[in-house]
């Protein structure tokens, strides 16, 4: 049907970068907007940042200046590069868009979508 598979986790030191992927496969018609969201151990998941078809983007206040959301359209990407990370980055960060457009060959639906989410590890 319609998935979302995220890629680029991993373990990094403190005042390290990362970069995250998130692709979209599947029937797509389109796409509108795409974010990414975090969950840490015994917390809630919150959001990180979005950002529309047409490239207007949201942060939380704990990543602005420090993390940048983007997007290809074309290949139904979006990514989320992450510098100077802090021990208290760790979590699972799961994909999500909210409302894609897609066919089943007869008609076209709309359906939200997680990814299976990536693990960052911030930490010595």
């Amino acid at each position: 049907q319609v998935q979302l598979v995220e890629s680029g986790g991993g373990l990094v030191q403190p005042g390290g970068s990362l970069r995250l992927s998130c692709a979209a496969s599947g029937r797509i018609v389109s796409i509108n907007a795409m974010g990414w969201y975090r969950q840490a151990p015994g917390k809630e998941r919150e959001l990180v940042a979005t950002i529309t078809s047409e490239g207007s983007t949201n942060y939380a206040d704990s990543v602005k200046g420090r993390f940048t959301i983007s997007r290809d359209n074309a290949n139904n990407t979006v990514y989320l590069q992450m510098n100077s990370l802090k021990p208290e980055d760790t979590a699972v960060y799961y994909c999500n868009a909210p409302r894609i457009r897609y066919s089943t060959g007869l008609v076209y639906r709309y359906l939200e979508v997680w990814g299976q989410g990536t693990l960052v590890t911030v930490s010595h």
